[in-house]
């Protein structure tokens, strides 16, 4: 199995680093090649770079990392479009620094650089830790899926959202195929100045969790689940659309 392994906080971040290792040493894995930002470029969501070239380098001590000027969908889009020149198997975006739980999938980087593997024909899995301490945790319960994998493959239309909880392996309580959460609107802004006295605007901290309850990834992951989202890329509201027909009508 070849794997191509993206992320959203970098090519240097810890869970990535983590997660290379423990791939590179599985049996089941006979390649990693790692194509990834070369600075943390959380929140991108799916944007892709097309008003500028992009540049990409090798890492210092590891032939098969590489880091990119570029979003984490630019990093996948340009490994699957010709610059990794041997076939892929599936594509692992993390393991994200924090969760991507709920809305957050819309704006995460690491999201979309496993969505980018699914747009182009590849299954896919995002994994994120709920914290910044259990890599290990994180990268045993990927190998888990790993295995699974190998015998029972993943269509390649799938996007797998994976949360883990922040604890040592032996902590966690299960897994749970579960839907998304809902939070609540964003924290306000945050208003500074900077040292010339101008006025700087950081954006608020993410809502908790208002649709949370159980059947969640935010409930799966408070009570040390790990939590397994199936996503799809169709955004159409297909319960809405009688609704929708009937204004329509109703206005001409």
């Amino acid at each position: 199995m070849h794997i191509l392994l993206s992320n959203d906080d970098g090519y240097l971040a810890p869970g990535l680093r983590t997660l290379y290792a423990n791939l590179k040493a599985h049996p089941e894995v006979a390649k990693v090649t790692v194509v990834a930002p070369e600075r943390n470029r959380s929140a991108a969501s799916n944007s892709l770079t097309i008003q500028e070239p992009l540049r990409v380098y090798k890492d210092q001590v590891e032939d098969d990392i590489f880091f990119v000027t570029g979003t984490p969908a630019d990093c996948v889009h340009l490994a699957l479009t010709g610059f990794v020149d041997s076939p892929v198997d599936l594509v692992i975006s993390g393991i994200n620094e924090g969760a991507n739980m709920g809305d957050d999938v819309l704006y995460s980087g690491t999201v979309a650089a496993a969505m980018e593997g699914r747009f182009m024909g590849l299954p896919a899995i995002a994994v994120s830790l709920n914290g910044y301490t259990h890599y290990d945790t994180a990268a045993q319960v990927i190998l888990e899926l790993l295995v699974r994998l190998r015998d029972c493959p993943l269509p390649k239309d799938t996007l797998l959202n994976v949360n883990i909880p922040d604890v040592p392996y032996e902590q966690l309580t299960g897994r749970e195929v579960t839907r998304l959460g809902l939070r609540h609107k964003a924290e306000p802004m945050i208003k500074m100045k900077d040292p010339r006295g101008k006025e700087i605007y950081w954006v608020g901290p993410a809502g908790a969790g208002a649709d949370a309850g159980e059947g969640t990834d935010f409930f799966a992951v408070e009570h040390k689940r790990v939590a397994i989202t199936p996503l799809s890329v169709d955004l159409t509201h297909y319960r809405q659309q009688a609704e929708i027909r009937q204004w329509l009508m109703s206005a001409s």
